[in-house]
């Protein structure tokens, strides 16, 4: 498979010495690119897969890339040398590059697939900064960053929500609507990747793969190699470069419908931890993620919180590492937990502690309670959402009642469909008083192109009172924060099956400041 280049804007003229304010990015001598490259054992232009930010700070950003000259090498090395590799980089106030504020050098390891993770400090808070990479007398693409707002500020903000990204099932063609809408972050809800084996010709995408692709990935060269598939998309590559990425992980970066240590197939302990840690070190390594994500054995420290000035707070959650086994007879057991003790504290005691006007949760599945089917007396609940863990989901709820939390918004992925609900804590009592309000992303491609209701979808709404809207097509959202609204927007895309899809406004909803329960924008 021939992986096009991040844009086809890089030519070999922008490989050379550059002038102005780049001047100081690459420093070739009498060497050519060619020369440059072979000296280092590259054997083709190397970023391939791209560059990315992620975890804005009003001072700081992360940067990203990966050295990957032919990404869909088999070995998952993605064609590169087994030694280290220098990477320069710059973060300019223009994105010609010429006003240049910072740079400096750092080396890409074998260790880690020659990714690259650049933490840069001393920033001004509340704009934006370009940014690109050089390696072996090569030229990354530029991306696009931005800081979050000074800490008292309400500047209003536009975040994006994705998630579900399965490659063979469809083209991202919301990503490349999401790339023009000139986000002050995004949020990856999780299923970055997915986990079976692809066949030959590579799904609806029609394009030939190899063998290694059509295994299910257990090590850590398949993660690598699956990452490489998925982040060798241009639309992506593009949405990536656009604004800040955040990302956490869900069941399919790892395997379906995982759980803390345990996962559905029985496999032994050890045998799973062994694949678990493979997982997020690939995910790590692909990811815009600081260092203080950096996998240690098994685990990964995922959960953390972004400040959008004092207008807005995004609690970034893990529903993967530290929760209770699937059981969906256990789900009032209050010794059961879907964040873990500690995580759990964090989020109700930095809930407590925030001054912000919208408190944020980027949560990965599910949390309002849906029964999916009509009959009052066979209630049919999802074990591996929070309705398998309702015990937890109250305690969660409830504290947050408690603590006169301002404002509380879940954002949610993984369920391949478009809802927006409003969440209590007693959902068996239609009077109940709304607590917050759910709005669930589609997926991007998974689930193929869907259609706007499904019969399905009727019931939902007839048995769920507090279930507002239901759409089965692809998409993303979209939201828009001031300090008096919060509007999400739902973006669908017509088709996925296919390329050349178009993505269309299918419907909005308004929070005010203030007042709990969403209504029509």
């Amino acid at each position: 498979m021939h992986v096009p280049r991040a844009s086809s804007s890089l030519s070999r003229r922008q490989l050379l010495v550059l002038s102005g304010g780049g001047a100081g990015l690459m420093a070739l001598g009498h060497l050519s690119v060619a020369e440059a490259r072979s000296a280092s054992g590259l054997p083709d232009y190397p970023f391939r897969l791209g560059v990315a930010s992620g975890d804005p700070r009003p001072d700081s950003v992360l940067l990203w890339t990966r050295l990957a000259p032919e990404p869909l090498a088999d070995d998952g090395f993605g064609g590169m040398p087994r030694k280290p590799v220098q990477v320069r980089w710059e973060v300019a106030e223009d994105s010609a590059m010429r006003r240049v504020v910072r740079r400096g050098e750092v080396t890409a390891s074998p260790d880690w697939a020659h990714s690259v993770h650049v933490e840069v400090d001393g920033l001004r808070p509340g704009r934006d900064y370009w940014y690109r990479f050089s390696a072996a007398g090569e030229l990354s693409d530029v991306g696009r960053t931005r800081t979050t707002p000074p800490p008292h500020s309400a500047t209003p903000v536009n975040l994006g929500f994705v998630s579900c990204q399965q490659w063979e099932v469809g083209f991202y063609t919301a990503y490349r609507h999401l790339a023009q809408q000139g986000l002050d972050a995004v949020v990856h809800l999780g299923d970055y990747i997915y986990e079976g084996g692809i066949n030959a010709t590579g799904g609806v995408r029609g394009v030939p793969l190899s063998a290694a692709h059509r295994s299910e990935t257990l090590t850590l060269p398949q993660y690598r190699l699956r990452h490489s598939l998925v982040g060798s998309d241009p639309d992506l590559i593009a949405a990536r470069a656009s604004a800040p990425f955040v990302a956490v992980v869900d069941d399919h970066d790892v395997q379906d419908n995982w759980a803390g240590t345990t996962e559905p197939t029985r496999a032994t302990r050890e045998n799973f931890l062994r694949r678990r840690a493979a997982a997020l070190r690939a995910f790590y390594e692909h990811m815009p993620l600081r260092r203080s994500s950096l996998p240690r054995a098994y685990d990964m420290a995922l959960y953390r919180r972004l400040d959008f000035g004092s207008l807005a707070t995004v609690f970034v959650l893990d529903e993967r590492q530290f929760r209770s086994p699937l059981d969906i007879g256990a789900r009032d057991d209050p010794a059961r937990t879907m964040l873990g003790a500690a995580q759990e504290r964090w989020l109700l005691d930095g809930l407590g502690r925030s001054r912000a006007t919208w408190n944020v949760l980027a949560n990965q599945v599910q949390m309002f309670q849906l029964d999916r089917l009509t009959d009052p007396g066979l209630q049919q609940l999802n074990p591996d959402t929070w309705d398998g863990y309702a015990a937890a989901r109250s305690r969660l709820l409830t504290g947050i009642t408690e603590r006169r939390v301002a404002n509380p918004v879940v954002m949610t992925g993984d369920a391949h469909v478009n809802l927006a609900s409003d969440l209590r804590v007693d959902f068996q009592d239609p009077d109940s008083p709304v607590v917050a309000s759910e709005f669930v992303g589609t997926s991007v491609t998974s689930g193929r192109d869907g259609s706007d209701m499904t019969e399905g979808g009727r019931e939902w709404l007839a048995a769920n009172p507090h279930l507002k809207f239901f759409n089965n097509q692809r998409g993303y959202l979209r939201c828009r924060v001031t300090p008096t609204e919060w509007t999400t927007d739902y973006l669908v895309v017509d088709r996925v099956t296919v390329p050349g899809g178009t993505t269309s406004l299918r419907r909005s909803f308004v929070i005010e400041a203030g007042r709990t329960g969403l209504h029509d924008a």
